[in-house]
């Protein structure tokens, strides 16, 4: 028999060698060369027309998916950005020592579209068979790790040799009684499987679950990765998207990919034009010239004057001061400003949304905020 070699393209077969040289049938094959008798020689083409079937179907179902679903990266190769660490998670699969897996940082990063694509290049299509997925919907105490992900782990796939994964998604939000249970089942059960912990805070991780894993963050995506996504996707999904409704998007995703797709589809949904003003519509924040007039007339306009049309602006466009507060941040960077000022305003900014955080009244949490700027607004008079 050949010597094993690297993953077959999807269309290749499922159930081992179609002959003596033919490849096998993705990356976990060929980590456990011998695992299925040689075929007769007709039943690649079989398998082979069976599997273009089966992603015909694939196709036709994401149809009615969103888009984030619709467009999740099917490889390693196409995960947006962190090239460094799938790279590296394609050398410990090529070497078939893949170790447990910690994959930490914001949402909308790639994180889960990493485990996904890596379960896809260990197992092939039929990779769902070989995973059990846990998300935060799903209990996630004591008892689910004693008994289904103990269970999962204790038992080995008929007729295969090597491992198994345990996807543990959002995992930050399991008890500490539970990450304590899990630590020994990592260790027992390494042989049969392969934890890929995921979460936002690796904080909220015991320190003894980390030092069993590598550790991988997922930082917020560069904006030119998002636009090069967005720009797939707007122009498969024949979307009408102005240059300034770009610019909007991607100061909104905040490095959040997911958000990006989201937003664009509704935009795309309720408008046939997606400029800057469908944007801050569809998400519900404050559009910047809005912004830029309620600083304005916070630092120019008597205390009642001002007052009045912040609360009117507020009434009008249904906004909320956590909002007005987030977008007067950014527009102070645009602001020449003393030193002085600026740091008495960002401080200020800060503890009034601290306040608004637990339950603050927002009158009056507005007000102490006019008093902040008219404050600030003096200071930058002084001569220091």
């Amino acid at each position: 028999m050949s010597e094993p070699m690297d993953i077959d393209p999807p269309t290749s077969s499922v159930n081992g060698n179609s002959n003596g040289n033919s490849k096998p049938s993705n990356a976990m094959t060929a980590l456990m060369a011998n695992s299925k008798g040689k075929g007769k020689a007709n039943e690649g083409e079989i398998e082979n027309k069976i599997l273009s079937d089966i992603e015909i179907k694939a196709l036709n179902d994401k149809e009615g998916l969103p888009w984030v679903e619709k467009y999740r990266p099917n490889t390693l190769d196409e995960v947006v950005s962190h090239q460094d660490i799938t790279s590296t998670i394609e050398k410990f699969i090529e070497a078939g020592r893949l170790p447990h897996l910690l994959l930490y940082g914001p949402p909308g990063t790639g994180k889960t579209s990493t485990v996904l694509a890596l379960a896809r290049r260990l197992y092939g299509p039929p990779y769902k068979k070989h995973i059990l997925e846990l998300n935060a919907s799903d209990d996630r105490g004591i008892d689910v790790v004693r008994e289904q992900i103990k269970n999962f782990a204790m038992t080995k796939v008929l007729f295969s040799k090597g491992f198994k994964l345990v996807i543990l998604d959002e995992a930050d939000m399991m008890t500490q009684a539970a990450q304590s249970a899990l630590r020994r089942v990592i260790e027992t059960h390494t042989k049969n499987v392969r934890f890929c912990i995921l979460c936002n805070y690796v904080n909220k991780i015991t320190p003894a679950i980390q030092s069993r894993c590598t550790r991988f963050r997922f930082s917020p995506l560069p904006q030119k990765e998002i636009q090069r996504k967005v720009d797939e996707v707007v122009e498969k999904e024949g979307v009408n998207l102005t240059e300034d409704g770009r610019e909007a998007l991607l100061k909104l995703s905040r490095g959040d990919m997911r958000r990006a797709l989201n937003v664009l589809q509704a935009c795309h949904a309720a408008y046939d034009t997606v400029d800057e003003t469908a944007v801050y519509n569809c998400t519900g924040n404050p559009h910047p010239k809005d912004i830029e007039r309620v600083v304005q007339s916070m630092m120019s306009d008597e205390f009642g004057t001002s007052y009045s049309l912040i609360t009117s602006l507020k009434v009008e466009k249904g906004l909320a001061l956590q909002d007005l507060i987030a977008g007067a941040y950014d527009f102070l960077d645009t602001v020449e400003l003393p030193k002085q000022s600026r740091i008495y305003l960002l401080d200020h900014l800060g503890s009034t949304e601290h306040r608004l955080s637990v339950g603050g009244n927002e009158k009056m949490q507005l007000t102490a905020l006019l008093g902040a700027f008219k404050v600030a607004v003096e200071l930058s008079q002084k001569k220091i």
